[in-house]
């Protein structure tokens, strides 16, 4: 079967179309959007996004803030080192991802400022660390004050002041991700209002975006790659606002892979959604059949993976390949500062 080892999500992809800056104005991006019915590619902008959602339709957005992850620092012999926070384990403990990792064995101190250092405690089996973060300032002051942007590795310049705005959604409320929820970048209060004004509904959701999402799948069985969880997050008003929307046969729009594992990890085999907070390992892939999403917004994901495996499970294989070999030809831009997708 298409789309059931790792190799057939390779495509040729030109470096100049991984977006290196968003889009001068937020929301300017191009939009394809993809009818899975008629199985047919159409090119659009991304503000045109409003003609597709119906109205009493939902839209279902994840709030998660991203950290100021990444600590650039020097180890004891003045050597560079960096940190990239992936969660917090509370008491100033947090599991992150370290650089240079040979070296940075428990027992090290990476010295960020003079008013912050961070201590590695122990190494974990999928070779984190668990750090510790030592601060007069407390973690929270200290990572906002010394920490960076931690932009994805294909973005190959160093984080500067407008990404602080425009590597967050303009909707982010609670801080926890080591990266932006993507799909939500392109919109902007003004698209939101219109949405709004033409009936649709905005559902909220909260999963904490961990450094895994870019991890590319490097086994050709996809069911040997190890997710690592992500922790979620449904409030009781927003499962009542989902059902209820169900039960009148209304649709769910899902910004983001993101809220689609979210939504997907909390329903049931009826596609009713579930309140609370948990850790999901969920990995969509050919085959699967969705329970609680209709539509999909997604940005253009990176070969092998997660990602683009979610994305074919929802448009089907030969669609999805087809739609990805089409946005090379049209040029549009790639991954995390790029275009849309709209399936529908």
């Amino acid at each position: 079967m298409h789309g059931s080892r790792t190799s057939d999500f390779d495509f040729h992809l030109p470096t100049e179309l991984i977006a290196q800056t968003p889009p001068v104005l937020r929301g300017e991006s191009r939009l394809m959007v993809i009818d899975r019915a008629a199985q047919s590619i159409v090119h659009r902008a991304f503000r045109d996004i409003t003609e597709y959602i119906p109205e009493g339709d939902v839209l279902v957005r994840n709030t998660t803030r991203v950290m100021r992850a990444r600590l650039l620092g020097v180890r004891d012999s003045g050597a560079p080192a960096e940190v990239l926070l992936l969660k917090s384990l509370g008491n100033s403990r947090y599991e992150a991802m370290v650089r240079p990792g040979g070296k940075l064995k428990p027992g090290r101190t990476i010295h960020i400022d003079e008013l912050l250092d961070v201590r590695v405690l122990e190494s974990t089996e999928r070779r984190t660390r668990i750090v510790e973060l030592i601060s007069p300032l407390g973690d929270a002051a200290a990572i906002e004050k010394f920490g960076h942007i931690p932009l994805p590795p294909y973005i190959t310049r160093a984080d500067a002041a407008p990404d602080a705005e425009r590597y967050q959604t303009v909707y982010a409320r609670e801080t926890g991700s080591a990266a932006a929820p993507t799909a939500g970048l392109h919109f902007t209060p003004e698209i939101l209002q219109r949405l709004k004004t033409n009936g649709v509904d905005i559902a909220d959701v909260l999963l904490h975006v961990g450094a895994g999402t870019f991890k590319p799948v490097d086994v050709e069985d996809p069911a040997k790659h190890e997710m690592h969880e992500e922790w979620y997050e449904i409030s009781a008003a927003t499962a009542e606002h989902l059902n209820t929307a169900k039960q009148r046969s209304a649709a769910i729009w899902a910004v983001g892979t993101t809220s689609v594992r979210t939504l997907e990890s909390a329903s049931d085999e009826d596609g009713l959604v579930r309140a609370g907070s948990n850790e999901t390992r969920i990995f969509i892939r050919p085959p699967y059949s969705f329970r609680a999403v209709d539509h999909l917004l997604t940005n253009f994901h990176l070969p092998h993976s997660t990602l683009i495996m979610l994305v074919a499970a929802f448009a089907g294989y030969d669609l999805t390949m087809h739609a990805y070999r089409t946005a090379v030809e049209e040029r549009y831009r790639f991954f995390s500062y790029g275009d849309a997708m709209l399936i529908i």
